[in-house]
C-alpha cells in the first residue's frame, strides 16, 4: 500500500480547504493513511509531515509498521497533540466531525485553550477511500473467496433442527481456521418468519421444514472486509417462495449487468428497486441496494435512492436487494462487485440459483 501517496492526497485536500493540519482519530482512516493495525492512537497530518501518536502498548508496533513519525504518549494522546500543534504554530486545524467523540474534543480544546481554531471536516479521508487500488481490490477478493469456500463446506449443516446460532458458530469456526482475522460483522442466520428481518442475527431458533434461511456473513483479511448473503430453502418451495426468490435474483442480476461507473448511486439503486416494485413487492424492500466495502464493511458509496453522488470506477460495492414479508419470510442475495466503465465485475463466486436442501 502506498501510504505516503495517500498522505499527499490528504495534504492537497487540506490546502484546498485552508487547513494547516488534520487530527485523525477514526482507526480505519488511520490504517488507510499509515498502515497502523492496532486499536488506539491518533494521527496528525500537517502540510509538511505525518505524525502518529501511540501509547506504550503500541509504540514498538508503530515503529515497525507505520509510515509516519511516531510519538510516544505517556499519559495523554491529546497532550502530545497539543504540544505538536503548539511547537509548529499550527492554528487552523481540522477534526473529523463525524468521528471524534465529545469527550476527546473537550480534551483537545482544554489542552490548547483558544490557541487553535478547530474546523469540523467531513469526508477528507473517506472520499479518498471510495476508489480501491489494485492491492485493496485483491485483499477484498481474498476475503470474498474465503467466505465462498466456507459457505460451500457448510451447506450440509443447513437442515431442520439445527439452531441458527450453531450454524453461525460452525461458519465462524471454519472461517477462522481457514485464515480469517475476524468476522466483519455479527453473523446473520435468520430462518422461517425471522428471515423477514433484514438484520436478524442468529438466535436460539431451530431451522424448520419448508422455510427460507437467510445467511449473511463476512470476514476480514489483511484488514479488508467481505460481505455475502445467500438464501437457502429447506424443504419443498411452493410457488410463492419460488416467485419471491426469482424476483430478487432477477433484480440483482439486472443491477450487476447494467450498473456503470459514473452513474449516480440512486440510479444504480433504481435498477433493483423499480423491478421489485413492478412485481408488486416494492413495499417490502426498504433498505438500500448496497454499500461500499473495504476497511469497513459499510462505507461510501451508499447505493441508496437518496444518494445523488456519482459512483467512480474502482469503487467496490455490495449489491443486495431483498424482499421481506412479515409473518412469512424473506429473501436477500448479496455479492461484492467492482464497478468499472463496462459494468459491474462480480467477484463473489458462489452460485445464486435457488439452493434447496
Amino acid at each position: 500500500m502506498d501510504f505516503l501517496a495517500r498522505q499527499e492526497q490528504v495534504r492537497g485536500v487540506l490546502a484546498e480547504r485552508g487547513l494547516e493540519a488534520l487530527i485523525v482519530t477514526h482507526l480505519p482512516n488511520i490504517r488507510y493513511l499509515t498502515g497502523f493495525t492496532g486499536s488506539a492512537g491518533i494521527a496528525v497530518v500537517t502540510l509538511e509531515a505525518t505524525y502518529f501518536i501511540a501509547d506504550s502498548r503500541y509504540v514498538v508496533q508503530a515503529q515497525t509498521e507505520v509510515a509516519a513519525h511516531v510519538l510516544s504518549a505517556e499519559n495523554s494522546h491529546e497532550r502530545v497533540v497539543g504540544d505538536l500543534l503548539r511547537q509548529q504554530r499550527l492554528r487552523r486545524v481540522g477534526v473529523e466531525a463525524e468521528r471524534v467523540s465529545l469527550a476527546r474534543y473537550e480534551s483537545l480544546t482544554r489542552e490548547l485553550d483558544g490557541e487553535v481554531e478547530w474546523v469540523p471536516t467531513r469526508g477528507v479521508i473517506e472520499d479518498l477511500r471510495v476508489v480501491k487500488d489494485a492491492e485493496e481490490q485483491q485483499a477484498i477478493c481474498r476475503a470474498v473467496q474465503l467466505v465462498a469456500q466456507v459457505f460451500a463446506e457448510c451447506v450440509q449443516e443447513i437442515r431442520p433442527g439445527v439452531r441458527e446460532r450453531d450454524l453461525a458458530a460452525e461458519l465462524e469456526y471454519r472461517l477462522r481456521r481457514a485464515g480469517a482475522e475476524r468476522m466483519a460483522f455479527e453473523t446473520i442466520v435468520a430462518s422461517g418468519e425471522r428471515s423477514a428481518l433484514p438484520h436478524g442475527i442468529a438466535s436460539e431458533k431451530r431451522i424448520g421444514y419448508n422455510e427460507f434461511v437467510v445467511i449473511d456473513f463476512g470476514v476480514v483479511v489483511e484488514g479488508y472486509c467481505s460481505d455475502m448473503t445467500r438464501t437457502v430453502y429447506v424443504g419443498t418451495p411452493d410457488a410463492r417462495a419460488r416467485e419471491v426468490y426469482a424476483t430478487v435474483l432477477e433484480a440483482q442480476l439486472r443491477c450487476e449487468a447494467e450498473m456503470r461507473a459514473g452513474m449516480r448511486a440512486c440510479e444504480i439503486d433504481a435498477l433493483t428497486r423499480d423491478l421489485i416494485a413492478a412485481r408488486g413487492y416494492g413495499a417490502f424492500y426498504g433498505h438500500a441496494t448496497g454499500h461500499g466495502i473495504g476497511l469497513e464493511v459499510h462505507e461510501a458509496p451508499r447505493l441508496s435512492r437518496h444518494n445523488e453522488a456519482r459512483v467512480p470506477a474502482g469503487a467496490v460495492v455490495t449489491v443486495e436487494p431483498g424482499i421481506y414479508l412479515p409473518q412469512w419470510g424473506g429473501v436477500r442475495i448479496e455479492d461484492v462487485v467492482i464497478v468499472n466503465e463496462r459494468g459491474g465485475e462480480v467477484v463473489t463466486p458462489t452460485p445464486k440459483e435457488l439452493l434447496i436442501v
